[in-house]
């Protein structure tokens, strides 16, 4: 396959509308984060678009654009803010309740949060137990509920006079659930909307009211949300591209980090048990066993997708793993992870690794959510559809093709990800062989 030409990619014009379901800790801190950098306030700590490099050509050569100097993003004065959420308060008020940034930065964006106030929610108490508010919709049906959420993504878009849109979800974890009938053809789904079916949870309708008004969707959350048939069909179909799940931020990314390099020096795991306590939105909401359930299902894959013990019985196969989350309020946004990992060696000779991560789960989120956006927008700029794999750098469940396991190990992931920027730009890909140098 022959690299495209940078000139197939549509040039970011006008204004780019970021839409988001769930306007709590880690949305308000992204959008406050944004007008900071913008205002030249602060820098954008994390964002591999804002800050990091990526190498063209031989090491010799001496060629490392900045990521954003290379692609045509859309740039942060580019970008419009709106939502969702089933609380009233605007912007700026849920970010004073969550806590996570200080009066020294909310103050200078207060004008600006403040008008951000949110569109009334999809919400299905049976899919997220721990919380209920009032900024709801009302309708006959799902199918309704879709058609007004459709309504308010076009009002918005004519407000605000976007030139396009991205949808990315930071709403709460849904509880557990399994791809049934309904998620199996676009036609089914549609039928299942129309009846109100119990099957199809609040989060999926959004990414079908996305990818019905022609949006890109990401997913920020473990749920089953567009990660089925029906809507993977309709965002090919569309010519759309979607990504997901789950921001990987805390636990899960030291996982990624500290996973490949024991199973690249053939080191043997005997238990890897990790514990978290937080006291935000996201740990009331994870208090409940259902939505519980579906975060652990992504945080214990990782692990096991990565360590391969199937190829190495030896050094994994027995590997007990297990994975806690306890709701603890006044630790708040500032979540903690602890690790215990047991490992062995040379004869089998026993060793232990502790970590103690004191994150900030919204901080570490922000800029996850920034590069998704603007990577997302490139994508669709680009006529990249479908599943966008190279974007599994920032998800603890990266979706993949159906039947194909998922790359877990961060390092591969940015691999990726650089090697699908310069395929786009026309470079070549970068293998790491270095024969070039020695020959």
């Amino acid at each position: 396959m022959s690299n495209p030409s940078p000139a197939t990619i549509a040039p970011a014009k006008g204004k780019l509308g970021v839409l988001i379901p769930g306007m709590g800790a880690v949305a308000t801190t992204f959008m406050a984060g944004v007008e900071l950098v913008r205002k030249g306030k602060s820098n954008p700590v994390g964002s591999l678009t804002q800050l990091a490099t990526v190498r063209l050509g031989k090491r010799t050569d001496g060629r490392s654009p900045m990521i954003k100097d290379f692609v045509p993003l859309a740039k942060l004065t580019d970008l419009v803010f709106g939502g969702w959420d089933i609380y009233e308060d605007n912007a700026y008020q849920a970010a004073t309740n969550a806590a996570v940034l200080g009066k020294e930065h909310l103050g200078q964006v207060k004008k600006f949060l403040g008008g951000i106030k949110p569109m009334t929610a999809v919400f299905d108490q049976n899919y997220v137990k721990r919380i209920n508010g009032p900024n709801v919709k009302t309708g006959a049906n799902k199918m309704a509920m879709a058609e007004q959420l459709m309504a308010d993504i076009a009002g918005f878009k004519k407000a605000n006079k976007c030139d396009r849109l991205v949808m990315i979800w930071c709403g709460s974890t849904e509880t557990f659930t399994k791809p049934s009938a309904v998620h199996a053809t676009l036609a089914a789904f549609e039928k299942g909307l129309a009846k109100n079916s119990a099957d199809i949870a609040p989060s999926q309708v959004y990414a079908y009211a996305a990818l019905k008004s022609g949006v890109p969707f990401a997913n920020g959350a473990p749920n089953l949300t567009h990660d089925t048939p029906a809507l993977l069909d309709m965002a090919r179909d569309n010519g759309l591209p979607v990504c997901g799940k789950d921001f990987k931020t805390g636990q899960t990314f030291m996982k990624t980090l500290l996973a490949p390099g024991l199973k690249s020096r053939m080191l043997g795991i005997n238990g890897w048990f990790s514990t978290n306590i937080l006291g935000n939105r996201d740990g009331e909401v994870l208090d409940d066993p259902g939505s519980f359930k579906t975060k652990e299902e992504t945080k214990l894959s990782v692990l096991d997708q990565i360590l391969q013990p199937e190829l190495y019985p030896g050094l994994y196969k027995d590997l007990y793993h297990a994975v806690r989350i306890n709701y603890y309020p006044p630790r708040g946004d500032e979540k903690e992870g602890w690790d215990n990992i047991d490992i062995f060696g040379w004869l089998g000779y026993p060793m232990q690794i502790k970590i103690d991560f004191l994150c900030r789960d919204s901080i570490l989120a922000a800029p996850i959510v920034l590069d998704l956006v603007l990577f997302m927008d490139l994508a669709q700029r680009a006529g990249m559809r479908g599943i966008q794999e190279w974007l599994s750098f920032y998800f603890k469940a990266p979706m993949t093709a159906p039947g194909l396991y998922p790359e877990h190990d961060i390092f591969i992931q940015l691999m990726k990800l650089k090697n699908r920027l310069r395929y786009l730009m026309g470079e070549d890909l970068i293998t790491h062989l270095g024969l070039e140098y020695y020959d």
